[in-house]
């Protein structure tokens, strides 16, 4: 089978790129963006040879896996754009309800799972099932000509493996037992995306993005450990704001709101991290 999109994103006039293999689906998006683009333009591969995580990290996307990239142009905030994580992962947590049936994924028993969601997101930028990481979000940008500017969405997918030799679990649709495939999960994911976008609003309906992403956190009202800037603060995983920055509320009753850390929940949290 072939990556296609979904009938409503192409409606909406997103176009389609597919690659066997790619270096970075995100790097060659900016590299369209900085050549005259006008976005709207998922970048897709089943194989990724030089995939990037936060903070430069590697992401391994073997055979089988998905590498999706939708390249964003415009002209608004870029303080609003880097919300478009949290759209991401909801779009991503709707396609994989779609498309894996009900009962092949099972609840997670540690401190990330709240029991109510098949699929969990993990702030800012995983997405988990059972309590592993079975997906990641890059967002990357670049400055254009006439004061606009690029975001590439970038969401890797295990589908058919996972890495091993991680600090935290990890999973894949296949570990699950859940039968889909790359192309499957990306039809479903074009078609999500619009609906989430729509009510992104450019940054208007970001509240209820908020709402959303809230119905689905992991380890929500959990013990919480986030590491930022070399050092690591820990408490209770209280809420995000209204800008999606974390809160938390220390060991001592303060009130902390980060904007970029390492997120550890349950045992994790209880450990040196």
């Amino acid at each position: 089978m072939a990556f296609r999109l979904a009938p409503t994103a192409a409606s909406e006039g997103f176009r389609l790129e597919a690659h066997d293999t790619v270096g970075s689906t995100n790097a060659l998006a900016l590299a369209h963006a900085r050549a005259g683009d006008p976005g709207k333009l998922w970048v897709v591969s089943k194989k990724q040879e030089s995939g990037r995580g936060r903070r430069g990290r590697t992401w391994a996307t073997p055979e089988g896996n998905l590498a999706a990239t939708l390249l964003i142009v415009s002209g608004g905030e870029l303080r609003l754009a880097a919300t478009l994580g949290f759209v991401a992962g909801l779009a991503l947590a709707d396609a994989l309800d779609a498309v894996v049936p009900q009962g092949r994924i099972a609840i997670g028993v540690d401190g990330a799972s709240q029991g109510k969601n098949r699929f969990e997101l993990k702030w800012p930028n995983d997405v988990l099932a059972s309590g592993a990481k079975l997906a990641g979000i890059l967002l990357e940008s670049a400055l254009l000509e006439g004061d606009r500017f690029a975001v590439a969405v970038g969401i890797g997918v295990n589908v058919v493996a996972y890495p091993e030799d991680l600090p935290y679990p990890a999973t894949s649709l296949r570990a699950l037992g859940a039968n889909c495939d790359a192309e499957t999960l990306f039809l479903a994911l074009s078609d999500a995306w619009n609906e989430n976008a729509r009510l992104w609003d450019d940054g208007r309906g970001l509240a209820a993005i908020r709402r959303r992403w809230l119905a689905r956190a992991a380890g929500l009202g959990g013990e919480v450990a986030v590491r930022v800037d070399g050092n690591v603060v820990r408490g209770t995983f209280e809420t995000i704001d209204e800008d999606c920055r974390f809160v938390i509320r220390d060991d001592a009753g303060t009130v902390v709101t980060i904007a970029a850390g390492d997120v550890h929940f349950g045992a994790v949290a209880s450990a040196r991290v």
